[in-house]
């Protein structure tokens, strides 16, 4: 439809574009997806496409999601607190779909060609999670019929450091973004979403395998994990509920960190997990998709980690985040 529309809009287009639509029209015929992302649908096409919603989606594993989901068919909103960070989200992952549909269908056309086609499925908001009257206004305001899947990755900023030194209020600021957020969003988004559908949560492999001084994340994983499994039992079978648990992964979470002791804490990491790496966003992006799209899969918590679980702690004395 949004292929079409461009066609009828842009009268005045070259001879050469009017071909490249057609082109593309021609691979929405012969794809199983029924949106005009299927033009850079990846071999999982038995996955039928999800329309998702991404808070948190501006930056680091919401972001990835978002790009794997339309690399799979889907249609993507991607909502955050600043509408700067969705700008910028919006137009990476726009370059990077570009460069796929030109390895794709190899074609040589002029990259605002392909701006257009994806432009119209990408959309993005503006929601600050912990005001509920804004997110119950917002959850009223999505299109009845469009929307499949919610992901919920906002987290905000995670205080470190022995509970005795912490302000309480920064472990209550950091619960009322990822649990709080994530708890007014289930129950004021999920309710729009389709039949078959689905809710996605990110907790975090401290709430199961602590570390030192790091009690804030710990209980809020372990609050979002337990919403998870209840709402399982709540929105089933209508709908499914899961819970992603990242392992240490590289992302602009860390950004605000000395950046000697960002690179100490992922390098000691690394060298204790038996995949000697820490995870990326892309990661993240994909064990997500999978949790929205995977149709037996409710009231899992999955862990994404590189063995975080079975890790190996290193020496106190080289870890950074002991000093």
């Amino acid at each position: 439809l949004i292929v079409w529309l461009q066609l009828f809009s842009y009268s005045t287009m070259s001879r050469g574009r009017c071909w490249y639509f057609c082109y593309c029209l021609l691979l929405l015929s012969k794809c199983e997806c029924s949106s005009a992302a299927g033009l850079v649908a990846t071999n999982n096409s038995h996955l039928r496409p999800f329309n998702v919603i991404y808070v948190g989606g501006s930056s680091g594993m919401g972001k990835a999601a978002a790009l794997a989901n339309i690399q799979r068919g889907g249609k993507v909103m991607l909502v955050s607190r600043s509408s700067e960070k969705l700008a910028k989200a919006k137009d990476e992952i726009i370059s990077v779909s570009q460069k796929l549909l030109r390895t794709t269908i190899n074609n040589n056309h002029e990259d605002d060609t392909n701006t257009m086609l994806l432009e119209g499925l990408i959309s993005t908001a503006v929601l600050d999670v912990s005001n509920e009257d804004s997110v119950e206004r917002f959850g009223a305001s999505l299109t009845e019929g469009l929307w499949d899947g919610l992901v919920f990755s906002a987290a905000g900023k995670a205080p470190h450091g022995p509970i005795t030194e912490l302000e309480t209020s920064q472990t209550m600021e950091l619960f009322e973004t990822k649990f709080w957020g994530a708890y007014r969003c289930a129950k004021h988004i999920a309710p729009r979403l389709n039949n078959d559908g689905a809710v996605v949560f990110v907790s975090g492999v401290l709430n199961r395998r602590p570390g030192v001084n790091c009690s804030p994340l710990a209980c809020t994983n372990g609050a979002l994990e337990g919403l998870t499994r209840s709402l399982a039992l709540e929105f089933g079978p209508r709908l499914r509920v899961n819970c992603l648990s990242p392992g240490f992964c590289d992302t602009e979470r860390f950004d605000g960190m000395d950046s000697d002791k960002r690179v100490a804490m992922l390098r000691n990491t690394a060298e204790s997990l038996p995949l000697r790496r820490v995870g990326s966003p892309e990661d993240m992006g994909e064990a997500l998709h999978y949790l929205l799209t995977s149709r037996f899969c409710t009231g899992v918590v999955l862990d994404c980690d590189g063995g975080h679980g079975i890790r190996q702690y290193a020496s106190a004395a080289t870890d950074p985040m002991r000093k």
